[in-house]
This record gives C-alpha cells, sequence and structure tokens, in this order.
C-alpha cells in the first residue's frame, strides 16, 4: 500500500476539478477532435491546452472574427458530451474529508460546463466553485486560486491546492499556495508539486483545527 507521508498543513484546501476529481480527458478529446474539425484547426495546437480556459485556447487558434461563434460551439459540445464523465476514484471520499467552508472547486472550466461534469460524475459542488465565468486571467494566472482563498475568507498562504496539469500548480505557486499534484493526466517529473500522489484516492485531509494533507506514497 505505501508508506503515509503528512508534511503539509493548511486552513482551506482547493481543488481543480478536470483531472483531479474527475475524468474527463475522453470527453475533452472527443468535443476538442470534433471542434477542430469543424474550424480547420490543427490538434497539436492543443499540446498544451489542458488547464487553460476555453477563451485563451480559441483566441490562440482562431482569428478575433472568429472567437465567439468557436467559444459558443466547443462550449455546447462540451456540456453535450458531459453525460459520459465520472469521477476520479477517491474524488468524493477525498471531499468529504475537508470541512464545508474550508473547501472550494477551481476550474478552468465554465460554470454550466462545470456543474455537468459534476452532476454526471455524482460529485456535490461545494458552496465555492470558482469557474472561468468568475475570472478576468485563467491558470496560469493565479486570479482563480486567489479568488477562491477570498471567496473562503482564508489566507492565501494557509491554502493547499489539488492539481493535475502544469499551468494550474503554476497558478497556485503564484498565489503563494502549496501544491499537491495528481498525476492522472501528466507524469510526476512534470508536476513541480511540493507532494505528488497518484490520485485522490491516495490522499486524505483530517482535523477540526488545522488541516493535515495525507498523502499515500508509492
Amino acid at each position: 500500500m505505501g508508506s503515509v507521508v503528512v508534511a503539509l498543513t493548511a486552513d482551506a484546501i482547493l481543488l481543480d476539478l478536470d483531472g483531479t476529481l474527475v475524468d474527463s480527458t475522453d470527453s475533452i478529446a472527443r468535443c476538442w477532435l470534433r471542434w477542430c474539425r469543424e474550424y480547420d484547426v490543427d490538434p497539436a495546437g492543443l499540446a498544451a491546452a489542458h488547464g487553460r480556459t476555453t477563451a485563451d485556447i480559441v483566441a490562440d487558434l482562431l482569428p478575433g472574427p472568429m472567437v465567439s461563434a468557436a467559444l459558443t460551439r466547443i462550449d455546447q459540445l462540451e456540456i453535450d458530451d458531459a453525460v459520459s464523465v465520472r469521477a476520479l476514484p477517491g474524488a468524493a471520499a477525498l471531499l468529504a474529508s475537508i470541512p464545508e467552508g474550508r473547501r472550494a472547486v477551481v476550474t478552468s472550466g465554465s460554470k454550466v460546463i462545470a456543474a455537468a461534469r459534476m452532476r454526471a460524475a455524482g460529485l456535490t459542488p461545494p458552496s465555492v466553485v470558482v469557474t472561468a465565468d468568475d475570472v478576468l486571467r485563467g491558470k496560469p494566472n493565479p486570479e482563480p486560486y486567489l479568488l477562491g482563498a477570498q471567496r473562503l475568507g482564508i489566507d492565501p498562504a494557509r491554502c493547499v491546492v489539488v492539481e493535475d496539469a502544469p499551468s494550474g500548480i503554476a497558478a497556485a505557486r503564484a498565489a503563494g499556495m502549496a501544491v499537491v499534484a495528481v498525476t492522472s493526466t501528466h507524469e510526476a517529473r512534470q508536476l513541480e508539486a511540493d507532494l505528488v500522489a497518484a490520485g485522490p484516492a491516495r490522499i486524505s485531509v483530517n482535523g477540526t483545527g488545522p488541516l493535515l494533507v495525507d498523502v499515500v506514497a508509492g
């Protein structure tokens, strides 16, 4: 089973959604490949897209006049396909191990897509959910995680982020937060985190005062 490492304490835990709590990889790939075909975009341009907002990705791939309609289209594709999304093993237990008011989901997806994916995965959203609709600058900018901490009323320095993507880790670092990375979408060597876990099933949070973040290594 491996050994338990208790290496981080926090007052709040901020969790990414896609690739961290839900397995949406196949759904995202299907939708974006279809979108690329429709807009005659080389899918190679999506290589470093995971973790970034849809608006930022589309703006990088298409000329300005096409962006609005293209955003509407990819959003609809992802909403329609959200029924295929499932929770990653241990995701529900991890969320349940964090007291309400001390947890937030911080995602690069839109409010509607995030809600659809959590619903399909059987996850009850926490009271604080930060989406791309709430910020001007998405990950890797720290704004999403700083807003999550603000809405919880917690000092960013006392927050721990759980992330799977380099862009999300960069955002958390820039916000002054410690990071636990999960290797669901990237290899450990690509993730510059304080701790690395194979998935949410390997992470638990304990305590009612300072929260202890436990990671099962191996």
